[in-house]
């Protein structure tokens, strides 16, 4: 008979003891490494005080001359690294047609626009200047007789300005009427003579009682005749008075004449030519132009004829470099230099003085300082 396998023993009290406290024990938290809290910390200390002497340098060089100078350096080194460019590498013509069509839109439409050239023609009218230059010292004659000599051959829009006119009922009504007036001043300038005479007096009056009476029978059919026949040689007479108009053109000394009344006026003041033209004229006249070109601007033609332009500029120029192009305008480095020169300073002056400069230049550098890359770099040393 098999013998009985003894029963195991129980573990001792303390053992089972001992194993419940280890496994109750929490796990020890990682000790904090005072070593790179302080490396973190130095980290953030010199990223502030690198941004503190960025921004001092920076301000430093947009003020006074060493402003001057770093414009000098940075007007030289874009032109050198753009000035061999070509205009359409800098620009697409896509872009210059947008612009150009804001600019007409939005300023050349703007009231500002129309209210400044108001003033400015009044500023011109009343320029104490004017009393002071000729207007041949202004204007040189050369140009003039050039002017004058192209306006008289251009026959083209002469003749169909002129044929025109004769397709217009009311300018041959007005002819008419024109036509009638001279007549009716000769007639009139030749019975004062003719009354001059002993008993023509008492003959015209007779005469003119006998017509008033003859007219009142037939006054009717009389203007009805008259009309139609006012209106047939009306037509006559304006296509007439283009041929005539014409031949004068063509034969009279009309050059020599334009230029003797501008040699005239050439000889004086400015000033003077007040006299053909009112202040209020002018400020009337300018207003109207003003209203005309931002009326225009809203056409699909006007948006068109820019398009155009743009066009034009860049087959001719599009392939020139830049620095080649300024020459062409006249436009030298010297010259871009001295106007930036005159007109940042007091503006950067301006923001200086309240603040304002630091605080936008801490602004654009700060996210920078503030990085995870540089945090890195200065922890990392």
């Amino acid at each position: 008979m098999p013998t009985a396998r003894p029963a195991p023993k129980a573990a001792p009290k303390a053992a089972r003891k001992a194993a419940r406290k280890a496994v109750a024990r929490p796990t020890p938290k990682p000790t904090a490494n005072p070593a790179s809290e302080a490396v973190a910390t130095d980290g953030a200390e010199l990223a502030e005080r690198l941004l503190a002497a960025q921004v001092a340098w920076a301000v430093g060089e947009l003020t006074g001359e060493r402003l001057a100078a770093m414009l000098g350096r940075a007007v030289e080194d874009l032109l050198d690294a753009l000035g061999g460019s070509q205009v359409a590498d800098l620009v697409s013509p896509d872009d210059v047609r947008l612009t150009a069509r804001r600019v007409l839109d939005q300023i050349v439409g703007s009231p500002l626009v129309t209210e400044l050239a108001v003033e400015v023609a009044d500023a011109v009218y009343d320029l104490a200047a004017s009393d002071d230059h000729l207007l041949g010292d202004v204007v040189p004659r050369d140009p003039v007789v050039d002017l004058v000599a192209k306006l008289l051959s251009m026959r083209q829009l002469r003749d169909r300005a002129l044929d025109r006119l004769t397709e217009s009922p009311l300018v041959a009504d007005v002819s008419a009427k024109f036509v009638g007036k001279i007549i009716a001043d000769v007639v009139a300038q030749n019975r004062a003579r003719a009354e001059k005479l002993p008993g023509m007096s008492s003959l015209l009056s007779l005469g003119s009682g006998a017509a008033s009476r003859v007219r009142s029978v037939t006054d009717r059919h009389l203007d009805q005749l008259l009309g139609d026949a006012a209106g047939k040689g009306a037509s006559f007479a304006l296509r007439r008075t283009n041929n005539a108009a014409r031949e004068l053109i063509d034969d009279a000394p009309l050059h020599e004449a334009a230029l003797e009344l501008w040699d005239l006026h050439a000889e004086e003041p400015i000033s003077r030519l007040r006299e053909y033209l009112g202040k209020q004229d002018l400020r009337d006249l300018v207003e109207i132009t003003m209203r005309l070109v931002s009326s225009a601007r809203d056409a699909e033609w006007m948006a068109a004829a820019l398009d155009a332009g743009v066009e034009v500029f860049f087959a001719r120029y599009g392939d020139l470099e830049l620095h080649a192009l300024l020459a062409e305008l006249g436009v030298d480095r010297d010259g871009i230099r001295d106007d930036i020169r005159r007109f940042a300073p007091p503006v950067l002056e301006r923001l200086r003085a309240d603040g304002s400069l630091e605080r936008l230049v801490r602004e654009r550098l700060e996210p920078f300082f503030g990085s995870a890359q540089v945090a890195e770099l200065l922890g990392g040393n």
